[in-house]
């Protein structure tokens, strides 16, 4: 469902709820992106108060909850509160990039260009080393801060020309986010117009790429505790996993092998026995069905369950070692 009119997002958002009333494992994912469509319809209050009690929740994503209601917040004239979170947030530098996005692109919304530059660099180096593989989500980081550069009057940097090299529009960043754009849509110049009707194309090709991949390509992880319970249930699926460190070791290398293909967006679910007894119930089929194994690991990621993979830079391993990625399976 795509809604246009202020009465579809209110419908999708109150779906959203019911949804999230009914898995409560999931509530977090699913309120935010209720909360989205409420703030589309213009409902920014109720949006606030959805962000407020999923933080009274002491939710798993709290600096990414944080940067959305302050967002919300600068939309419908509480700057003041607004600019307090953001200040917070850029203080307490998550190692996620989405938060980071949130509060630059809010900061570049309102002609906060300094600032905006200031948190996407900062973001950068706080996520990248320039020499090392750049995770998915953190493109969305160089290419907004070549936008603001570009605004800046700023020349090339190291981080825009990285930010060229994961652009994958045939028309240039330089073209897109030149800020003279705005003035060929005034031309009577047949060339100029061509042109920017050329660059609009490429923009909408890149919009629909990702609206065409809204969650990751995900790979089911399986603490050990919990693979242990599985397959004393279901022993047969023990072909799957025959043992803890051989499932952590395939894992990774299911995502190296992904990533070497070109497959962009990918991430890493953690599965529960009980939840995924249910998703087999829901199919009408048994736990021991390896076939469900990726339908589940899917399901997780839609309804936003999935970490990004590779994890930033300096960030924990995904196996929950609670040692460096890049000192864990990273090393490899």
């Amino acid at each position: 469902m795509r809604p246009d009119m202020p009465a579809d997002h209110t419908t999708e958002a109150e779906r959203l709820l019911r949804t999230a009333a009914q898995y409560p494992e999931d509530h977090e994912p699913l309120f935010l992106q209720a909360a989205a469509h409420l703030e589309l319809a213009g409902d920014r209050d109720r949006a606030a108060g959805l962000y407020d009690t999923l933080l009274a929740a002491s939710p798993d994503h709290p600096h990414l909850v944080k940067a959305l209601k302050a967002a919300n917040l600068w939309e419908y004239g509480h700057e003041a509160e607004a600019r307090a979170i953001i200040d917070g947030l850029r203080t307490a530098a998550p190692l996620d990039p989405a938060p980071w996005e949130i509060v630059a692109e809010t900061l570049e919304h309102h002609d906060e260009l300094e600032e905006a530059h200031d948190s996407f660099t900062t973001a950068l180096n706080l996520l990248l080393t320039p020499s090392e593989e750049v995770p998915y989500a953190t493109h969305t980081l160089l290419i907004g801060r070549h936008r603001v550069r570009r605004l800046l009057g700023l020349d090339h940097d190291p981080w825009d020309a990285l930010a060229d090299s994961v652009h994958p529009s045939p028309v240039g960043l330089d073209e897109l986010h030149d800020p003279k754009r705005l003035w060929s849509l005034g031309s009577d110049n047949p060339a100029e117009l061509q042109a920017e009707i050329a660059r609009l194309r490429a923009e909408l090709g890149s919009y629909r790429t990702a609206l065409s991949r809204p969650f990751p390509v995900a790979v089911l992880h399986w603490p050990a505790p919990e693979l242990s319970e599985l397959l004393a249930a279901y022993p047969t699926l023990t072909a799957e996993y025959p043992s803890h460190e051989a499932h952590l070791t395939q894992l990774e290398a299911s995502l190296r092998d992904l990533a070497s293909t070109g497959t962009p967006n990918l991430g890493i679910v953690t599965a529960t026995v009980p939840s995924y007894e249910a998703f087999a119930a829901s199919e009408q089929s048994s736990p021991s069905n390896a076939d469900l194994l990726p339908q589940y690991a899917t399901t997780l990621a839609a309804r936003g369950r999935a970490t990004p993979w590779p994890p930033p830079r300096n960030a924990t391993c995904w196996c929950a070692s609670g040692r460096p990625y890049r000192e864990c399976h990273g090393a490899g």
